[in-house]
């Protein structure tokens, strides 16, 4: 298990430190990386083009892993995630990763869960929910 959560938080330091040099040695050459808001990259190439793409753009500034979850050929990273993008933009959000690991312990498949971190309770005032009136976040 520590090799396995050893290559997560590699990939992650990568965006901490926008280089991704030895990326081949987390991901199958036919990985497939899926965010939480829709994109989905197949294979190392595309992976890694996104990358280093996104990183033209922005800057991830935290992403700090709170637990990890094992099964089989699955992992679980919970993590702390904060960006800022060169328009100024910050993201801030707690999520999940699922992993899947191959043969060769590389991973072959990575889906993103995001989570909102501006909550509040809805029926703080009583037995009829309140929502804000706010667009719901694209996780």
């Amino acid at each position: 298990m520590t090799e396995r959560e050893e290559k997560i938080r590699r990939w992650f330091s990568m965006w901490l430190k926008n280089d991704c040099t030895g990326i081949e040695e987390i991901f199958s050459a036919d990985a497939v990386y899926i965010e939480s808001w829709g994109p989905e990259y197949h294979g190392i190439d595309k992976i890694r083009h996104w990358f280093n793409e996104w990183n033209t753009r922005g800057a991830v500034l935290k992403w700090v892993i709170t637990g990890f979850f094992h099964k089989e050929n699955q992992t679980i990273a919970q993590w702390y995630f904060e960006n800022k993008m060169d328009n100024g933009k910050v993201e801030a959000f707690e999520g999940m990763t699922i992993v899947q690991w191959d043969k060769d312990e590389k991973i072959e498949f990575l889906q993103e869960f995001g989570c909102n971190i501006d909550r509040y309770d809805p029926y703080e005032k009583g037995e009829t929910p309140v929502f804000r009136d706010e667009k719901a976040a694209w996780f």
